[in-house]
């Protein structure tokens, strides 16, 4: 797989005030839209694509989800979307779940970076898991035209599930960028409304092993309940050998996953793009060694910029990547991001 070409993506002013271009996080494709979510926001956009070429995604619309669903946090805080997919009629969104440590800025002193070092919020409002349905024009809203219904997990939420995980439960409390419980993808595979859903941890690495968790949600009465998918839990576990990255994205390609992989911590690299053959399938397999996996390519990075952060099938096949907090170079005019378009070999 070889980086091919550049995609456009025209933001509308707005968003360009808000930096929602500059804090990308999360792309999936849809037909001739393109959905992006950002990490700084509640809102998903969408794009279309015109016929210029190269590739061009346009008529930038934003859609805020507090709109169509019963969210935790207050209204007005940020979900922290990392991850979204699309099934049938619904467009399905994840948030982080994970705790945050606060930042030092350069202007601090000594005294008051410690201190905010010493700092952890839990951060309700990225406990997000999200099916949203959408209307015969692609826009999200609480009911369907078919009545398909907007709804977010209920309690137990995912957090409380894996209180007493074995693997993932000493991670919960650790903020996401510092090899903490961090969600940061999400695929789902399957008839709608009987979607498997895949999550992909940017965090915790286990000696090296990356977490995918495997989940049945279903809506009832409004809200996402989890349906038991291994013995008497809610929830399967697949641990995957990616050289000692986590999951920065997932996204289905048939039965296969593309994981977006890089650091679980705040570096700049390496990524990598893997491929995971017949993930999706019924006997996928819980350990999945290096040597199960495809390393389709190794994707650049920056010094402080240029991370990529979303992966996403085009319809013609190529792979579409885009990077969060993206270097001068893909910033070629306002409101005008560069994303990358590989082609598979």
């Amino acid at each position: 797989m070889s980086i091919t070409r550049s995609a456009a993506l025209r933001f509308h002013a707005d968003a360009v005030r808000a930096e929602t271009h500059v804090n990308l996080s999360a792309v999936r494709t849809d037909g001739r839209h393109l959905w992006i979510g950002g990490d700084e926001t509640s809102t998903v956009e969408r794009f279309t694509r015109t016929g210029a070429r190269p590739v061009e995604y346009a008529e930038h619309a934003s859609f805020n989800l507090t709109e169509v669903l019963e969210l935790p946090g207050a209204a007005d805080d940020e979900i922290d979307i990392e991850g979204l997919a699309r099934s049938g009629p619904f467009l399905w969104a994840v948030g982080s779940h994970s705790a945050k440590r606060k930042k030092p800025k350069a202007h601090h002193s000594d005294a008051k970076a410690a201190k905010r070092l010493a700092t952890v919020s839990a951060e309700p409002s990225r406990r997000v898991l999200a099916r949203v349905a959408l209307s015969a024009d692609g826009v999200p809203v609480r009911r369907g035209p078919l009545g398909e219904r907007s709804a977010a997990l209920g309690e137990p939420g995912l957090r409380e599930l894996l209180a007493d995980d074995p693997h993932l439960s000493p991670f919960l409390a650790i903020p996401g960028k510092d090899n903490g419980f961090d969600v940061e993808g999400i695929a789902a595979h399957g008839d709608p409304g009987a979607e498997r859903v895949f999550l992909g941890l940017r965090g915790p690495v286990l000696r090296g092993w990356a977490v995918v968790l495997r989940l049945a949600p279903r809506e009832d009465d409004g809200e996402l309940v989890l349906r038991k998918v291994d013995g008497p839990h809610r929830y399967a576990k697949h641990f995957l050998d990616l050289d000692g990255l986590g999951v920065r994205d997932l996204c289905p390609d048939g039965d296969d996953l593309l994981v977006l992989a890089g650091p679980s911590m705040a570096l700049d690299g390496p990524v990598r793009l893997y491929r995971w053959p017949g993930a999706a399938r019924l006997d996928a397999p819980g350990v999945v060694r290096g040597e199960e996996l495809v390393r389709e390519a190794d994707l650049p990075f920056g010094e402080g910029d240029d991370h990529a952060e979303g992966v996403a099938v085009l319809p013609d096949g190529d792979v579409l990547v885009v990077y969060d907090s993206p270097a001068p170079s893909r910033l070629p005019e306002p409101g005008t991001v560069l994303a990358d378009v590989l082609r598979l070999d």
